[in-house]
Parts: structure tokens; sequence; C-alpha cells
């Protein structure tokens, strides 16, 4: 890594602020998230993946390592920030912190407080007989920190990946899997079981994990990665029941198996400004470790007798990306089938995204929902990392500029008849050539 690359993490982070489409966190690995709709805005709890510190030789370096959370915020699903560490493994008197496992979480809002859900490796305890993998709680009265833990966990919740679920009437419940996947109510204080825990049954066979339940129009969705047979990756399924608890009757897929081989999927499903979104991770900031992940969102459809339409994953995402922002072309709509591919920037460092290669005449990249705005704009940048040829600049297919690359450069043109409002933009080769393109961006 470059000390350039080094200063840019540095500021993102410094800043608190990350601009995004997918994956929408950068400069840090985040998978397994939670996504959650408090005081108007979405709250995103994530784990935090991070490579097997040196000094810990006992730990595999092969598999996933955690040791803290991170909780982010948005109020446009482009724009996120990061609000920094909440809860660490350390702060946890009950948790083995030599085992670096603070896995998938999840966050509640139950009058006034909210309740942070964390599973963890237990120390050793021949009182308690304590073993394995628990859930603990963390309380505070806001949503971006604050979070004091608990003394103990979850008495009687043995496994990972919990979800919680306030029904209509206010009685809250925890989904949790490991030896099966299971379901309780939760006592008032949400810190206590109120049942016993019910295996949820009928489910296809093959290693399931991360539940997610909600609820919409009266119907409640048990949500899962599956992997249906040894030697495959998790695809995201689901059943659908009439009741918090099941029975629950499985409905199909709502994302197919990585076809990179990313073997973990983990994801939440969530309601936000009357739009619903899926939240999931894939290893795009580490393409040779998928132990090391980063969060996904796309859009998710329901048809009407209430079943799931499959969301095919994409790299633009969601959310509508300002002109005057530096725009990601390589975080596509729509790409051409000929001339036209997508590589990283620095192969030594993958956090700092990829590039655009327009290598054939007519070759193009589309990028759809682009805010112009409502006043005029005088000119469009073009960071060109190599090449030489003529780029068409276009709105909705008409040409509103043309830029001419000769090096790796900034180059700066002026451009006509921008229009106001959300708009498709697409950059097209108008020669012959090759071109590198980084990212655009009007002024």
């Amino acid at each position: 890594m470059t000390a350039k690359h080094l200063l840019l993490i540095f500021t993102m982070l410094l800043a608190g602020i990350v601009k995004a489409q997918n994956p929408v966190i950068q400069g840090q690995f985040t998978a397994d998230p939670t996504a959650r709709v408090f005081n108007g805005k979405i709250y995103l709890y994530p784990s935090h993946d991070i490579p097997a510190p040196a000094d810990k030789p006992k730990l595999r370096k092969d598999w996933f390592c955690m040791e803290d959370y991170h909780v982010f915020s948005s109020d446009n699903l482009t724009k996120w920030t990061d609000h920094g560490v909440i809860l660490t493994q350390k702060q946890v008197n009950w948790v083995n912190a030599d085992t670096y496992s603070m896995w998938a979480p999840d966050c509640a809002y139950k009058d006034g407080m909210y309740y942070f859900y964390f599973p963890a490796m237990v120390k050793p305890d021949s009182i308690t007989k304590r073993f394995g993998m628990m859930i603990g709680v963390a309380v505070s009265d806001r949503p971006d920190g604050g979070f004091v833990p608990m003394t103990e966990p979850i008495k009687g919740v043995y496994g990972i990946d919990p979800c919680t679920l306030i029904d209509d009437d206010g009685q809250a419940y925890i989904y949790w899997s490991g030896r099966g996947m299971h379901g309780a109510r939760l006592k008032p204080n949400m810190l206590q079981l109120d049942s016993k825990p019910v295996a949820i049954e009928k489910l296809p066979k093959g290693m399931k994990e991360g539940p997610f339940v909600f609820k919409r129009n009266g119907k409640y969705y048990f949500t899962f990665p599956w992997v249906p047979k040894e030697g495959e990756t998790e695809n995201l399924s689901y059943a659908m029941g009439d009741s918090p608890l099941g029975p629950f009757e499985y409905k199909g897929l709502i994302m197919d198996q990585s076809p990179t081989k990313c073997w973990t999927n983990h994801h939440s499903i969530v309601e936000y400004k009357g739009e619903w979104y899926l939240f999931y991770h894939h290893n795009d900031f580490s393409p040779k470790f998928d132990k090391n992940r980063s969060v996904r969102i796309d859009k998710i459809h329901f048809n009407e007798d209430g079943t799931i339409q499959k969301v095919i994953p994409t790299l633009r995402g969601v959310g509508i990306t300002n002109a005057t922002d530096e725009i990601q072309l390589d975080r596509y709509s729509k790409l051409s089938k000929e001339g036209a591919a997508i590589a990283y920037v620095d192969t030594t460092n993958y956090f700092a995204g990829w590039k655009t290669i327009l290598s054939a005449k007519k070759a193009y990249v589309q990028y759809n929902d682009v805010d112009f705005g409502t006043t005029g704009l005088k000119s469009v940048t073009a960071q060109v990392l190599d090449g030489k040829g003529k780029l068409l600049v276009k709105i909705d297919g008409k040409i509103v500029a043309k830029i001419t690359t000769g090096k790796d450069e900034l180059i700066t043109v002026p451009v006509h008849d921008i229009p106001n409002g959300v708009h498709n933009l697409t950059v097209a080769m108008g020669s012959k050539g090759s071109v590198e393109l980084d990212w655009l961006k009007f002024e």
C-alpha cells in the first residue's frame, strides 16, 4: 500500500463519511449486515472482518477473525457515516478475547432503549457450565454508541447470528442458529428468554445459519443463508408463516449462490421510505480471501401474493448519486458486451477501488440515477489512468461533452445542454483506442 493510499483511507475514516455504491462501506471490511430504521435513518450493524493478528499464532489464518463492531448510518443509502467502534471483545467480561469471535450482530429498540445483540465464544466456566458460542446484550439510550454490555450472556441461548423481531403488539422475539434454527419470546427487559426455545422445522436439508425474521402485510418471513450440499456456497432462502415462531413453509430462493465462490452470504431485509432493501455481503475488496467481506445493498420486490422476487446482485446498488460527486462508473448499471471491462485500480490495495476500461469504438459504460440538480453545470472532469482515445459523455443518450485523452491525466472540458433532475449517464468510446477511466464528476 502506498503512502497516498494510506492517506486516502485515513482521511476517509477521520471524516467519518463514506461515499459508495456496492460495496457501500470502504476502507474496512464489513460483513453480516443487519439494517434497522431508527429516528428516520438507516443504521447498519455489521460484523468487522480483520486479518488474523500476527501475534496470535493460535488463530486460524484461513478463518473468520472479528474483535469489535462499528455502526454506520445514512439517510439516503449512498453517503454513510461511520460512528466508530461501539463494542469490543475486551469490554465483555464473559467473552474469551483470544478467540476473535464477535460474529453477526443485531440491534433492537424498545421503550426508549437500544439493545445490541452479539454472539461470541465464552470463557470456560466450570461453575455455570457455559460452553461454546453464546449471545450477549449491550444496552444504550442511543443507536450509534454508548453501549454497555451485560455481565452475563442470555441464559439458555447457545449459538450464533442473533436476530430480533418486535411484533405489532410489542412482544419481542429472538432467533438464532447453531444446532439448528431456533426462536423464543423475550421478556420485556429484552435480556432474558420468556419461553423455551422453539426449533424452526420443515426447512430444506443442508447447512443453515444467519436467520433474519421480518413481518410484512401480516405475514412473517423467516429468511436464512443455506448451503444445499458440500462444495457449494450459501444462497439466501426464505419461508413464510402466520406466527412469529412458525410453523413456516419454505418458499424458495432470495439470491442464488455466488458465482465467484464467496462461501458465505448473510443478510437483512428492511423497508425504508416506502422501498424494501436487501443488505448482504460479498468479498469485493478481498478477491483472494473470502473471509474478508463487504456490505452490499440491492432493492428487493414482492409479488402480489407476498412471495419474494429473486434478487440479482448489482454493482450499481441503490441510491441517487450527485453529479458533483466523483461518479464511480465501474459500479455500472450496464456495460457493453464487447470492448468494456472492469478491473482493480491497484491489486496491492483493493480498497483503492476499480477502473473502467473501454477498448473498442462504441464500447460503453452506463450509470443510472445521477442527480444533475437545478442549476447550470459548466464542465465535466475525468480522472484518466491510462490510454488514448475520445470519450463521449452522454445523458439519456444525448452527447453533452467530448473528452480527448492521451495519457494519465485529470481532464476538464466544457459541457452543454445539461438537463435538471435525475438522469442516466453513459460514457462511450467515440474512436479507436483504449482508455482506463477512474471516475467522472460535473462542476
